[in-house]
């Protein structure tokens, strides 16, 4: 069963900051998908198990960005 949850990611300013976060999340175990919107942070993750929200936090810093 997926799950998904929305985060708003701060900081970004190209598609360049959007692939280095996408990479990132994507390495969490048991995500199945990320989408990363420019324009307004919005960062959708799509998991097949419970993952959590301080991972997903953590990625995002490892990038050098925060979440909103």
């Amino acid at each position: 069963m997926s799950e998904t949850n929305t985060y708003t990611v701060s900081g970004l300013h190209c598609s360049g900051c959007v692939a280095s976060v996408s990479e990132e999340v994507r390495e969490i175990p048991g995500v199945e998908n990320v989408d990363l919107v420019l324009e307004t942070g919005a960062l959708t993750v799509t998991t097949n198990q419970s993952v959590d929200d301080d991972a997903v936090k953590a990625a995002v810093e490892e990038a050098g960005y925060q979440l909103a």
